[in-house]
């Protein structure tokens, strides 16, 4: 296993050799205490020494005694081998609880966003994990249990580029997110950046599995060198060398999806073909370089599918259907941004049927697919969509940005000089009938107002439909709200419709003593 191992990094440091790298740049090994671990961090101890890896070790506080128990054994094997040794506490409940995700997800994303601001502070080149050939064919049969696409079938990579989830830049897709600040990655311009980019053959996403060149200055690494060594195989090493090692309790249960297929399933499978975790191991290694070609094929597409500006994509329908993969083409433009396959498969069967497809709306966490009736919209939820009641206030004269308008507000004093009639991009209100603080909010169904000059209501629906406004500019319209106090009261009602049309009840008269003017900054087309 020495043997095989030492050619294994060999082969890595080939991967990398366009990189400046050296043992010296340093190795950062996550290490729990458990017997894969271990058996890695000894195998790179007797391979480089002492001085040119660190270790670190998370605490979760999930298995009380059993937890601290592991950072005892992983702290005195550094110690006492003269290794750099990092450690850190998480809160994996809390942060699971507050962010809605499972304790597993909790984990991953806590443990990798340690890692990677430990690569920031002190230079680390390379994350080390010890995931196993048992672990990526257990990760392969998860994905299939629930629902993946082509990058499913590739499980893990030995060699792949650290990237992880992050709540800024919503609109970036997750295959080339940033990782935790103090690295030095860096975003590629625009929404759609990583799909343009020249195929990177033979490397993987950490967390995707799309293959994606990678966006970093200084790329941090995310090595596997077990990943081709049965647990049989480590289990050897450490009894053979007398590795010190924990067992985790909770592996044995089988409360997690990965420990029911780890007990119960995989020796079934086993007992039918004892190679079985080495057949699909080998299967994978087929369906990565399968993904290669895909992958090679879909971007080769992508200049006659879609158009790109800094924010959004839209796709050409007629352009994409005239390919007969065309629902994979879809699935693989659409997917990183968060949109799962139930949602995919109304969008097919929207774009099959004879049915009017234009003004349709398909939402994912964090994006927004907008159909016409040749083309897909495909861009990034605002602020104020993730959360349809959010509002801003309005206090006095200003610039303000919301909602994607950028505006100014100023208080004058009225003149007879002035013109009566409402400039394009321009509301004139009487500042004695529109007080601060007004608030601007999206619109809502049911929204109405007075628009200048008429004396009923008109719904901002109607006033949409007669300017022809479909589902983006209506996401991107302002109301003006009068609240009359600085919370939503109960007899609001809209005085305007930003850069449109003003309420009638708040325009300028002869009486009239000062104004209020809000005007559009963005070159927003208006009546």
């Amino acid at each position: 296993m020495t043997r095989r191992f030492t050619q294994i990094m060999e082969n890595m440091r080939g991967l990398i050799k366009d990189e400046s790298w050296s043992a010296s740049s340093g190795f950062l090994l996550a290490v729990s205490g458990g017997m894969d671990s271990m058996c890695m961090a000894d195998l790179f101890l007797s391979e480089f020494g002492p001085e040119a890896f660190a270790i670190a070790h998370c605490n979760f506080h999930l298995r009380g005694e059993e937890s601290d128990g592991d950072e005892t054994l992983v702290r005195n094997w550094a110690d006492s081998n003269g290794v750099r040794f990092h450690r850190t506490d998480f809160d994996t409940e809390g942060h699971a609880a507050g962010n809605a995700v499972s304790i597993e997800m909790a984990a991953r994303d806590l443990r990798y966003g340690w890692f990677a601001k430990l690569c920031g502070e002190f230079g680390y080149r390379a994350v080390v994990v010890a995931h196993n050939a048992n672990d990526n064919a257990e990760t392969l049969v998860l994905n299939l249990l629930r629902g993946t696409g082509l990058k499913g079938l590739h499980s893990m990579a030995e060699v792949s580029v650290l990237g992880l989830r992050t709540d800024n830049d919503l609109h970036w897709p997750q295959s080339c997110e940033p990782a935790a600040a103090g690295c030095s990655l860096q975003k590629p311009t625009g929404l759609f950046a990583d799909r343009l980019r020249p195929p990177s053959r033979g490397w993987q996403n950490a967390n995707s599995g799309h293959l994606s060149a990678p966006y970093t200055t200084e790329r941090i690494f995310l090595l596997r060198p077990l990943l081709s060594f049965s647990r049989k195989q480590i289990e050897g090493y450490v009894f053979a060398n007398k590795v010190p090692y924990r067992d985790d309790s909770t592996n044995a249960l089988c409360e997690y999806k990965r420990n029911r297929i780890r007990n119960e399933v995989f020796p079934i499978f086993e007992k039918i073909n004892p190679s079985f975790v080495r057949s699909l191991n080998r299967e994978i290694g087929y369906f990565s370089e399968a993904g290669d070609i895909v992958e090679d094929w879909c971007r080769a597409q992508l200049p006659e599918v879609v158009e790109i500006t800094e924010n959004k994509v839209r796709i050409n329908l007629p352009a994409l259907m005239a390919r007969r993969q065309w629902r994979y083409l879809l699935y693989y433009i659409v997917e990183p941004y968060g949109f799962n396959s139930q949602t995919l498969a109304s969008i097919e069967a929207l774009l099959e049927s004879d049915r009017t497809i234009s003004g349709k709306r398909f939402d994912s966490p964090t994006h927004t697919i907008i159909t016409e009736r040749d083309g897909l919209l495909l861009l990034p939820k605002m602020a104020a969509d993730l959360d349809v009641e959010s509002i801003m206030p309005v206090r006095g004269s200003g610039i303000y940005n919301f909602n994607g308008s950028r505006w100014q507000v100023e208080v004058l004093e009225w003149s007879e000089d002035m013109p009566l009639k409402q400039p394009n991009g321009t509301l004139i209100a009487d500042a004695d009938k529109l007080l601060f603080p007004f608030v601007c909010r999206r619109w809502r169904q049911g929204d109405w107002f007075i628009p200048l000059g008429m004396r009923g209501r008109k719904k901002v629906s109607d006033l949409y439909a007669d300017l022809k406004y479909g589902a983006l500019e209506k996401d991107a319209s302002v109301m003006i709200v009068d609240t009359r106090s600085e919370g939503l009261a109960e007899d609001q009602h809209i005085a305007g419709v930003l850069g449109v049309r003003l309420d009638d009840r708040y325009k300028v008269t002869s009486s009239t003593k000062t104004i209020i003017r809000i005007t559009i900054l963005n070159n927003t087309e208006t009546l």
